[in-house]
């Protein structure tokens, strides 16, 4: 009797372990809140990953930076004889990120291409709405979230990010043949230029951003 209720014990136990082992995700792990999420992880879309606004490289390599945080070209893409450069990565996200603003039509059938990635949807232009470079957009950890933009005017803007400016593709349908987007950009609706009170005209503007 002694015998079977010490086996009935340790079986109970293995079949446990695999639960508490599980208890917090890793990387890329479930998660249903951030407390389901190891360390500075936190949950994005269901998965246990790292921080954008802590700036954590737990679960990804970090980006190409050299040491003054200057992001370093990952090659070359060229299309209609012209060869442009390709970023994985983005210059360091700061309280003030030197960007650029350029414009970009979020509407169905206009030059953004496809969709917004963040959601699938196509979007009114009169959204205060953003795609941030493919670094800055960090595999969509930045979806939904605001962000501040400030022009050299003093006028700033808060404006929710839904799609990425992609800094390594380009050059098709899905892209509407355009070429990548520069590591730098914040690539804002009208509704972004008429708030900050800028020409859409001038192509591309200095400014700053940060997380709101």
């Amino acid at each position: 009797m002694a015998t079977t209720t010490l086996f009935l014990a340790s079986l109970s136990l293995i079949m446990n372990l695999p639960l508490l082992s599980n208890a917090i995700s890793q990387c890329n792990g479930p998660c249903q809140t951030p407390d389901d999420c190891d360390g500075q992880l936190i949950c994005i879309n269901g998965k246990c990953n790292d921080d954008p606004d802590v700036g954590t490289h737990i679960c990804t390599s970090p980006s190409p930076l050299n040491p003054s945080g200057q992001c370093q070209s990952s090659g070359t893409l060229t299309c209609n004889a012209q060869t442009y450069p390709q970023y994985t990565c983005s210059p360091t996200v700061t309280s003030q990120t030197n960007a650029k603003l350029t414009n970009n039509d979020f509407s169905e059938g206009g030059d953004g291409g496809g969709a917004s990635k963040c959601d699938g949807e196509y979007h009114d232009n009169s959204e205060p709405i953003v795609a941030l470079s493919t670094g800055w957009y960090n595999g969509g950890s930045r979806c939904g979230k605001m962000i501040k933009i400030t022009a050299s005017n003093g006028r700033s803007v808060m404006a929710k990010v839904v799609d990425e400016c992609d800094s390594v593709n380009g050059c098709d349908e899905e892209h509407a043949y355009q070429p990548p987007c520069g590591n730098n950009i914040v690539d804002g609706s009208n509704a972004v230029w008429d708030a900050l009170g800028l020409n859409i005209d001038d192509g591309a503007v200095d400014v700053t951003w940060s997380m709101a």
